[in-house]
């Protein structure tokens, strides 16, 4: 396992389950926060993010906040009471929710948890691969609206504004999206 901290949440009026997740998710591993109630999980995910967000659904509201919360970065996992069990998990898979059922043993809950590292490790990977991609495709975008704009005020070819931005690039030792943004700047 890798050595980052890994911040949770967890969510639950049950103190039983908030003795045992505090025992349990102990620093240095874990940046633990117990709230609650959901409005206080609310406002707490909204200043901060956690790694893993775990909700007790003894709450009526604890699985609408879970799906509203499934699409952000962190992983959720809902604790569920083991009678509706197969309900509940059944309505959080779609939404990539981990659903587990209590009462629980130490054991059990130690693997949910590398489960959730695990998948914690995948969302980042996957989130930082976004970004690049997000950033590659508006380096293009503004790269082809610089070569437009050279070849509609300088009559350039398609072919030599592209050699007009890669050899200003490269003579000035510069990324070839900053020359675009001063083509952009200058031209358009």
């Amino acid at each position: 396992m890798n050595s980052d901290v890994h911040s949770v949440l967890a969510v639950t009026k049950d103190q039983k389950i908030s003795s045992l997740i505090s025992l349990l998710l102990v620093q240095p591993v874990f940046d633990l926060k117990i709230v609650q109630n959901i409005n206080e999980a609310r406002l707490c995910s909204s200043e901060k993010f956690y790694s893993i967000i775990i909700i007790d659904s003894s709450d009526i509201e604890a699985s609408d906040f879970a799906i509203d919360i499934s699409n952000s970065s962190s992983v959720v996992m809902v604790l569920v009471p083991s009678e509706n069990f197969d309900q509940i998990s059944y309505r959080m898979e779609p939404y990539g929710i981990l659903t587990m059922s209590v009462p629980f043993d130490q054991f059990y809950f130690y693997n949910m948890m590398k489960a959730a590292i695990a998948v914690s490790y995948k969302i980042r990977f996957f989130t930082n691969q976004t970004t690049k991609l997000k950033e590659k495709m508006e380096e293009i975008r503004l790269i082809n609206r610089a070569k437009m704009l050279l070849m509609q005020n300088l009559s350039m070819t398609e072919e030599n504004a592209h050699k007009y931005i890669e050899k200003e690039a490269m003579n000035r030792c510069v990324k070839k999206i900053l020359i675009a943004e001063e083509v952009i700047k200058s031209y358009g």
